[in-house]
């Protein structure tokens, strides 16, 4: 999409976190709206050809989102995002696990918490997203599973819808 767009994906093997800061050219409202309701995360937070589908969400302290990533041949792979604390508009803290269509969580799997920060920068927005893991192996597994490149294809998405929505 656009070059310019800052995108960083950054690797601490030392704190076993991930940090993820990605520019959108959108303002703060528009973009905390697409990380923060159900309607909009359905229609890009997933790679593609991927899809998104919301089964349950409440976004507030102490809420959840489940959701499935679902390929076109229909496998779903299922998510579920407890939220902590939210700042609205400026910032949330979440858990994020692998779970199951009923939403039992997937123990197998690395579980990782999530500080997303909502900034302004110029015209634009700057989302910095610090994923912790409990092990560098968490993280290695994360990594390995394609976290870079899976976060790169979802954010242009986001772009995309982003788009559509400024019109």
């Amino acid at each position: 999409m656009k070059n310019h767009l800052q995108f960083d994906f950054l690797a601490d093997k030392e704190k076993n976190t991930l940090t993820i800061r990605r520019e959108f050219m959108a303002n703060r409202q528009m973009v905390w709206d697409c990380y923060t309701k159900s309607e909009l995360l359905d229609r890009w937070f997933a790679p593609k050809p991927l899809t998104t589908k919301t089964k349950s969400m409440e976004f507030h302290e102490g809420g959840h989102w489940h959701y499935a990533m679902v390929e076109p041949n229909g496998t779903e792979y299922w998510g579920w995002v407890s939220y902590h604390k939210i700042n609205p508009i400026d910032s949330y803290t979440s858990g994020d696990a692998f779970c199951n269509e009923k939403g039992e969580i997937n123990t197998d799997l690395p579980q990782a918490e999530w500080v997303v920060t909502f900034t302004d920068k110029n015209e634009n927005t700057l989302v910095e997203t610090i994923v912790s893991y409990q092990s560098l192996t968490d993280l290695e597994t994360i990594i390995e599973m394609g976290m870079e490149q899976g976060m790169k294809a979802t954010l242009e998405k986001l772009d995309e819808l982003l788009l559509t929505l400024n019109q």
